[in-house]
């Protein structure tokens, strides 16, 4: 399934994360993920959130660089090596995963996972001929 993805850009000095996330709460957005890989100048703070267009509207609005992409949400067997069907999977198909992050939700029994690929609709056509399912929205929103 694909989901909307928030790419925050943010400058890597003291409180900056503390202010994205502030923003966010105080305008009811709820968090189901996050991502954050930094340098030693600036980081990318990634999220999926119930509401991005709500969460990318009030992070502007404060001047904060913020885009919307979407991502491959997948649930897999929540087991030691649970990914490695998955990897195999995009591996045999000669798929590059960009990065990849875990997320919170409510599929009893999985654990859900984020991808970014070159390609999200053949990423999900391919999973789901090998019997992965796709994942409700309300399953990773939370909503």
């Amino acid at each position: 399934m694909l989901v909307k993805q928030l790419s925050v850009f943010l400058e890597n000095k003291r409180g900056k994360l503390h202010d994205v996330i502030d923003i966010l709460a105080k305008n009811g957005v709820d968090i189901s993920a996050l991502s954050l890989a930094d340098t030693s100048d600036f980081g990318i703070l990634r999220l999926i959130v119930d509401r991005p267009e709500t969460a990318q509207k009030s992070l502007m609005d404060d001047g904060i660089i913020v885009s919307i992409t979407d991502v491959v949400a997948v649930a897999m067997n929540d087991v030691p090596g649970g990914a490695l069907g998955i990897l195999n999977i995009l591996a045999n198909n000669d798929i590059n995963i960009d990065y990849m992050y875990a997320c919170v939700g409510k599929v009893t029994g999985k654990a859900l996972m984020v991808l970014r690929v070159e390609d999200n609709e053949l990423t999900e056509r391919i999973l789901f001929n090998n019997g992965y399912s796709n994942v409700n929205p309300a399953d990773i929103y939370r909503i």
